[in-house]
């Protein structure tokens, strides 16, 4: 087992900060339970298979670990069109027609037949064979793997548990170089397959508690009072809890990015205006209901007055 990295989720990014490819960072406060999942797949060299609520936190994580760790990172958001082969490689068969025909046609200059005449010119690593290639041990996020066919699970299995494929093209295999730290999200919007589920360590990440938002709100907006900070957390939960009574286990709910986005308007007011603000009506209503249906609702509970 690898012994040597050891997430805490104690070394958080300075607000503002970006990472070496511009993207910007946050602040992440996982609980006892998260940060001892993170370590049991750094050491047993498993994928963690992340579920919960849509804004709960699961895709950060992966961001959080690789800055604490300063390790490289990769993405691969899968859409319902993915297969498991773009996050292996791409081989540029169109391009390679092209040089072919160029070629014919004496359209090239002498020094590049040898560049065509290479498969290898034509393949471009995906995010799984980056990491592959990388020497240190990288950090790859495979985000929403709910959103790609059924077997899109089992034809990562090979990859993901041997740590190396082949592409087809050159006869080349590619073997990691260093076992990556992998992260999978899934919203469990379809089942995944058993062989997948055996192959991967399982965590639910919980949605934020009060007292973990209240420290969330303070971690992005560090001027901001405790007593403002646990108004708003107050007013969002009770919403959510309106929202769950409406929609049960079903249906979007407000997350912690929500959150965020609506403290970040409501605490550039005066704290006393702030405070004021949460005391009436829900101030500005449209950064957290997302819906006609959610604002229909939420208008019915106030007894049918009109937000403005």
């Amino acid at each position: 087992m690898n012994q040597e990295l050891e997430y805490t989720g104690k070394r958080q990014p300075k607000l503002g900060e970006k990472d070496a490819s511009g993207r910007t960072l946050y602040p992440y406060l996982p609980n006892e339970e998260l940060i001892e999942a993170v370590n049991l797949t750094i050491q047993l060299e498993r994928p963690l298979l992340l579920k919960g609520q849509p804004g709960c936190g699961k895709t950060r994580l992966a961001y959080a670990v690789a800055y604490e760790l300063g390790l490289p990172f990769e993405t691969w958001y899968i859409k319902s069109t993915s297969c498991a082969k773009d996050g292996l490689y791409n081989y540029d068969t169109v391009g390679r027609l092209r040089d072919a025909q160029l070629a014919a046609g004496r359209m090239l200059k002498e020094e590049d037949i040898p560049r065509i005449s290479n498969p290898a010119t034509y393949v471009e690593l995906g995010p799984i064979g980056r990491a592959f290639k990388n020497e240190k041990r990288t950090v790859i996020l495979i985000d929403e793997i709910d959103k790609a066919d059924i077997d899109f699970p089992n034809d990562l299995l090979l990859e993901l548990d041997e740590s190396r494929f082949l592409v087809e093209e050159t006869g080349e295999t590619v073997q990691a170089k260093a076992k990556p730290i992998v992260f999978i999200t899934s919203n469990d919007e379809k089942d995944l397959p058993d062989a997948f589920l055996r192959r991967c360590l399982f965590h639910y990440v919980k949605f934020p508690a009060n007292e973990r938002l209240v420290e969330i709100i303070q971690q992005f907006f560090p001027t901001t009072s405790e007593n403002l900070a646990k108004k708003a957390v107050d007013r969002f939960e009770q919403l959510r809890e309106e929202m769950n009574k409406d929609k049960g286990n079903s249906g979007k709910k407000v997350s912690t990015s929500e959150l965020i986005d609506w403290f970040n308007i409501l605490h550039r007011h005066p704290e006393d205006e702030a405070l004021k603000k949460l005391d009436g009506k829900l101030p500005y209503p449209g950064v957290l209901l997302k819906s006609y249906d959610d604002h229909r609702r939420y208008l019915a509970r106030m007894g049918g007055k009109d937000e403005g």
